[in-house]
Order: C-alpha cells, then structure tokens, then sequence
C-alpha cells in the first residue's frame, strides 16, 4: 500500500509539469564588430586583431564566426594595414600595425557584399601610480576592495576605461571614469570582490579612450546594471557603436572601432 501511495504521488507531480516553448522574435544575423586596437605601454604595439562574429538567436550556446571577411585598417597617410583571417575562425590579425598617439584611424570591412566603416583616434593613457588594499569593504564588511590610482593629466579632457581581470568571475569588471571633477588631480578605478583571497592574482588595465567610447561604454553599463547582468548580457535597447554599414543603412553593424594606449598592472592581493 505504502509503495503505491508513492507511486501515486510521483504521478502526480509528473502530470504537473507543464513543457513552454517561448517564441522568440527572430531577425536576420547582424555583424558584430570587436575591432579594438590596444597598444601596451612598453610594447611596439605589432600584434593586433580584429574578431568578426555573428548575432545569434537568444537559446544559441555558439557564437558564429564572421569568415571570408576583407578587414584593412588606414591610417591618415594613407598607410595601409591588411588584416588576414586565422582559418575560418573569424578572427583577423596583422603583425605589422603601427599605434600612433593621437593619429586617426579609419576601418574599412567587406563582408557578403557590403562594406562596414569606422573612423577613431588612438588615445593615450597615463600609468597607474600604485593599488591600494582595503579588508573590510562593501556593504557587508566582507568584500576585498581594490582602488588602482592614477593622476590624470592637467588642462586636458581625459576618458578611461577600466578593465580588473581576476580568476574568481567569469566576466571582467569594466567601468569608464572622466575627469570632469577630477582634472589635474590623483583618482582611482574601484574595484570589489567578495571572494578575493590573499594570494589570488587580479590584472588592472587602464585604457584612454575617446569621448564617444566613453558615452557608448557608459549607458551599456547603465542599461545592465539596471537590469542587473553585465555588458555582455542581452541588451534592454540596442546601443549604437561607430561603425556603419555604408552600403546599406538599415542593416547597420553591432560593436565598436576602439584605439587605446594600455596601463597595464599585475596585482596579487595581500
């Protein structure tokens, strides 16, 4: 009796179960462009690539590679750099780049017929002075706070973008800082981590990037932090980069043409 009574039960919650097929609008795959340029402080800046994909729908556990691309990036000599593909992964490399502070860059990209445009400047970035260690940070008291300070330069209109690489998350921290109330003087990018223990090791980079990057990083962190992910969760409203498909306006691109001098620090936690 006792083992029907279970089987009845079992039965029951079986027959309670209720399978939903979510019907998600579907749209024709969009070029994603990951075109960022970094040249490291200490490095001559050679070695760059370029990484084309493709959107996917929202159940998709692959991204698609964008193959069969032509990339080139020119610079305001007319300089020509020829990005060549790795295989079929859809990652495009030149080893023969030449990062120039303050120079304009221009991303030329043909794929399936249309042709993608960029137009940014290579921005520099002054070193990180030193990193600073608090115990007892965050709401709880718990959290291993990280402030990696750096002096912004006088009379200058500056943008930063931060990135902290650790092994405890997935996903990188990111945050981008102006100098609007901070012009001339001594600042920090912040950083905060519940499980960092002591010898676990975290990379800082500071990157200068333009204006336009800056607003563009700012509301997709915005738009995430809201929602509560980060900014490689889906997006609430598409957010516009700069490049634009010039051969046709409607099927424009996803991504951003990024060139950034690189302050790079290799922190491991006391």
């Amino acid at each position: 009796m006792k083992n029907a009574l279970i089987i009845l039960l079992v039965l029951c919650f079986v027959s309670c179960e209720d399978v939903i097929d979510v019907d998600l609008n579907s749209a024709e795959p969009k070029l994603v462009i990951d075109a960022s340029i970094n040249w490291f402080k200490d490095t001559t800046g050679n070695e760059q690539d370029i990484k084309l994909t493709l959107s996917a729908p929202y159940f998709d556990t692959e991204v698609p590679p964008a193959t069969g691309a032509q990339v080139r990036v020119i610079n305001s000599s007319a300089t020509v750099f020829e990005f060549t593909e790795e295989g079929t992964s859809g990652i495009y490399k030149n080893s023969s780049f030449i990062p120039q502070i303050n120079e304009t860059y221009q991303l030329e990209i043909t794929y399936q017929g249309e042709t993608y445009t960029a137009t940014e400047t290579l921005k520099s970035v002054v070193d990180l002075d030193y990193v600073e260690q608090n115990n007892d940070g965050g709401f709880t008291g718990e959290e291993t706070e990280l402030k990696a300070y750096y002096t912004d330069p006088a009379d200058e209109e500056n943008y930063y973008f931060f990135e902290f690489i650790s092994d405890i998350p997935e996903i990188p921290s990111l945050e981008v800082y102006d100098d609007e109330f901070t012009n001339g003087n001594q600042i920090f990018g912040f950083y905060t981590e519940e499980e960092l223990e002591s010898g676990d090791v975290v990379t800082i980079r500071n990157y200068g990037v333009s204006q336009r990057f800056y607003e563009f990083m700012f509301i997709l962190l915005q738009q995430n932090a809201e929602e509560g992910g980060g900014p490689f969760e889906t997006q609430p409203a598409t957010v516009r980069g700069n490049c634009i498909n010039e051969t046709n306006a409607e099927n424009f691109p996803l991504g951003y043409f990024r060139l950034s001098e690189v302050a790079e620090l290799i922190y491991t936690v006391q």
